[in-house]
């Protein structure tokens, strides 16, 4: 009985996000042609083939359009996966690196382009700032949950800075660089902090 519900719930998972991206393509089409503060919701939703009230349900407001995915249930299912007797670090690095297996070619395409407008469009970058906070909190949650200490103990917040850091210094630079192996560009910067420093 459990698998089964577990099957129900991924296949409902995959469909949310099939439907995010979705609409998510469909803005950035439209943020391209018309401009970002030109569109509207019920454009967007029109475009999407959805309501309005359906969009929502995905995103409170225009602006998350850019600010929301579904990638932080995979980084958590990963991250709590990682083995035992590795270092903390190892263990983000590894479970960043299988939640970037499951995201498409196209899907990047998306994330460099949300990343573009962030930078771009002063009150995405205030919005963005929110966003990134809380992100700094589910990281600190799950780091400490794997090392028995309270999230906002200094070493883990000290963890979690550096390596949002890291990924923040690397979604601008893939932004500015899509030619680029993300994963890859990722892996190698998480690495380098891995391993210290030569500067």
């Amino acid at each position: 009985m459990k698998a089964n519900n577990e099957r129900v719930i991924g296949l409902r998972e995959r469909k949310k996000a099939k439907t995010m991206a979705a609409i998510q393509m469909h803005a950035l089409r439209l943020f391209r042609e018309i401009g970002y503060h030109s569109t509207t919701v019920e454009q967007i939703a029109e475009a999407a083939e959805i309501s309005p009230s359906t969009f929502f349900r995905y995103f409170p407001a225009k602006e998350d359009v850019l600010l929301t995915d579904n990638y932080d249930p995979l980084l958590i299912a990963s991250f709590e996966e990682q083995p035992a007797n590795i270092t903390t670090l190892q263990a983000f690095r590894n479970a960043v690196i299988s939640a970037m297996s499951n995201i498409s070619v196209d899907e990047l395409a998306t994330v460099r382009e949300r990343n573009m407008l962030i930078v771009t469009v002063p009150e995405l970058r205030g919005a963005a700032l929110n966003n990134l906070t809380q992100t700094m909190q589910m990281i600190a949650e799950m780091v400490a949950e794997r090392i028995g200490r309270k999230s906002d103990d200094l070493e883990v917040r000290t963890f979690v800075g550096a390596v949002t850091g890291v990924n923040i210094s690397m979604m601008f630079y893939y932004a500015e660089n899509p030619e680029i192996d993300f994963a890859r560009l990722l892996d190698e910067a998480l690495s380098k902090l891995e391993g210290g420093f030569s500067l």
